[in-house]
């Protein structure tokens, strides 16, 4: 996946002043071809200019079409964006605590589990990297933002409890997580664990796929971990009232694909520290950003010296 994008875009509408540039080339040519027929010797000038008495000079054209796109360009602050091996990666673990993750299909709950798992993939990340913990349910909560102190990560986890707040917003989750990214130069990568029961702004028509718009262009990975079962009992009311916490796969698979992340299905506490080695290990990839602006000033400079040479000869004019 290759993409572009422009720190200050506003500076691209000058490029439309690549066509003022063409229709004055040709304006001026024709300028300089009446005035070359005043000439009465084309014998003589033939021999001084070569075959071609009158050119277009479209050579000449291409070259500062290119200068003027390389310097427009260069000052909108392009960067291309590929996904390709990095060295590192900064997290942001984002955990629901809504009332459904009290559900006792993971044992001991879906959200003890789900802490446990973190936990242990903060244990055995190898790399040196920041990560941030996120908790949401009907509302988000920045437990930390992106530390690399272990000890301190693993005892924020542990203090995670279930929200009084009812319902569970995964947009805003993912929102929140990709902004704590933003000042991260290295790979982004935001796993979000919940059971996929998107409650908050389910009346708001895409908000799930706006979310995942939105890290998706700010280049931030979203690896999803489904907890439970389809159809898990729920933890905080008693089991003869048969209420299920509704699983929703489909959501995580949508919020992954659109984020080039991964989905993983964690039915069990065992499939659970699975899928954080496999994004531990997917995490050697990351989305890797080269700033064109310096090497775009370059090439206008370089051709900016040949324009200069091929008018100084090739492209001379006879008085």
């Amino acid at each position: 996946m290759v993409s572009i994008t422009f720190d200050n875009p506003v500076y691209l509408w000058y490029l439309l002043s690549i066509p003022l540039l063409i229709y004055t080339h040709f304006y001026l040519f024709r300028h300089s071809k009446a005035r070359a027929m005043k000439f009465a010797n084309f014998e003589a000038l033939k021999r001084v200019t070569g075959e071609k008495l009158i050119t277009k000079n479209i050579t000449i054209l291409i070259i500062r079409i290119l200068i003027l796109a390389s310097v427009i360009i260069a000052a909108s602050g392009a960067v291309i964006w590929y996904e390709g091996r990095v060295n590192r990666n900064d997290f942001v673990i984002a955990i629901d605590t809504s009332a459904s993750m009290a559900a006792k299909d993971v044992i001991p709950t879906r959200l003890e589990a789900a802490k446990e798992a973190a936990t242990d993939f903060i244990n055995n990340l190898q790399t040196k990297s920041s990560i941030g913990i996120v908790s949401f349910s009907g509302t988000t909560f920045v437990e930390s933002v992106p530390i690399d102190n272990k000890e301190s990560l693993k005892k924020i986890i542990s203090n995670i409890e279930f929200t009084k707040t009812g319902g569970t917003d995964i947009s805003g989750a993912i929102i929140t997580s990709t902004n704590l990214l933003l000042n991260s130069d290295k790979g982004r990568s935001i796993i979000l664990i919940t059971d996929g029961s998107n409650t908050v702004g389910a009346f708001i028509r895409d908000s799930i796929k706006s979310s995942a718009e939105y890290a998706a262009e700010k280049h931030t990975v979203v690896h999803t971990v489904g907890v439970g079962s389809e159809a898990g009992p729920i933890g905080y009311l008693p089991e003869y009232y048969n209420v299920s916490a509704v699983y929703n796969e489909q959501t995580l698979k949508d919020i992954s694909n659109m984020t080039y992340g991964e989905y993983f299905e964690a039915k069990n506490k065992e499939q659970l520290v699975e899928a954080y080695h496999d994004i531990s290990e997917s995490a050697k990839t990351g989305f890797i950003d080269i700033e064109l602006s310096h090497p775009l000033m370059l090439l206008a400079l370089l051709l900016l010296f040949l324009e200069w040479g091929l008018i100084s000869t090739r492209f001379r004019k006879i008085p």
